[in-house]
């Protein structure tokens, strides 16, 4: 049977083999002398060669010695690259993350800044995105085929998920920009009571609930129900078709920075709670490695952003 070697004894070993000296291979070491002269006997034991030729001044390696010499050098570079690769993936600097992110969230210069961020700082990390709706990307976290998800709001049972809140953003409304309360490009603000006769263009639930519910509950509180007239299955499927001038929606105010031509973007009044936050989703049972380090970004850019 193969005997098992320290792997201590191998550093010794090479330490004694490059210096051709013991003391002086036991001053870079930083033991003793006699220690070390003890240990590499011990080797030589273990292996039941003899290693090195003891001469009046130094060490001379026999031939089974610089044999030796040729593969614990192999050896020991392999231990250190596995250690080091190894810790790299617990610093989250090696190794796999897959995030996902809803199609509002993916529009938001935050998503794309938290992204930057961590490919800057893991470039050797295998990085995966997805973007579906929220109640794909909550299923997909449970199922651990994500890592993290920018989500706008938690669905109704968000049961063994974390939501941590990044950012909270206005909601803005979205007019043809024909329409007469557009002002003809003047206005800046519309009260959202001012559309309750109006057609009203919205995601449809099950791509973001959170937000269509938002809406419908902050139209309640301004006294009206909205005539939801057209359902999109995405966000900028919602634009096409106000441009189109078939009624009229409410976005995050991140949205407006589409380059959509035919639409008039207002600030709403009268209703102080339609906001669209933006969460990070990952499991309760925790993150590590890359994950670890995409969120710590993201927790760094979301606290410079609060504190402008």
């Amino acid at each position: 049977m193969s005997p098992a070697i320290d792997l201590r004894l191998l550093r010794y070993f090479i330490a004694v083999a490059e210096e051709g000296h013991l003391t002086k291979a036991a001053q870079r070491i930083g033991i003793q002398q006699p220690p070390l002269s003890q240990q590499i006997r011990l080797l030589e034991k273990e292996l039941g060669v003899t290693l090195f030729n003891r001469m009046p001044r130094g060490m001379e390696l026999t031939e089974s010695g610089a044999a030796l010499l040729t593969d614990a050098r192999a050896i020991l570079a392999q231990v250190d690259a596995t250690v080091a690769g190894v810790r790299r993936i617990a610093q989250g600097k090696m190794g796999r993350v897959a995030v996902g992110f809803t199609e509002s969230a993916s529009l938001h210069p935050f998503v794309h800044s938290v992204i930057r961020a961590f490919r800057a700082a893991a470039p050797d990390v295998a990085l995966t995105v997805e973007e579906t709706n929220t109640t794909a990307l909550v299923e997909a976290l449970r199922q651990k085929q994500l890592d993290l998800a920018f989500v706008r709001s938690p669905v109704g049972d968000a049961t063994g998920l974390t939501m941590e809140t990044m950012l909270v953003e206005d909601m803005v409304a979205a007019l043809p920009a024909d329409h007469p309360l557009a002002g003809n490009g003047r206005k800046k603000t519309i009260a959202l009571a001012a559309l309750a006769d109006e057609s009203f263009i919205m995601t449809r639930r099950p791509s973001g609930p959170g937000l269509y519910d938002t809406i419908i509950a902050a139209c309640h509180a301004a006294g009206f129900s909205p005539r939801v007239m057209q359902e999109a299955r995405k966000n900028l499927s919602t634009l096409s078709l106000v441009a189109a001038g078939l009624g009229v929606s409410v976005i995050p105010a991140s949205m407006t920075r589409v380059n959509a031509e035919g639409i008039a973007y207002l600030k709403l009044t009268g209703a102080p709670e339609l906001k669209a936050p933006l969460h990070l989703a990952y499991r309760e049972s925790g993150i590590g490695g890359a994950a670890a380090l995409m969120r710590a970004e993201a927790l760094k850019l979301s606290a410079e952003q609060k504190r402008r």
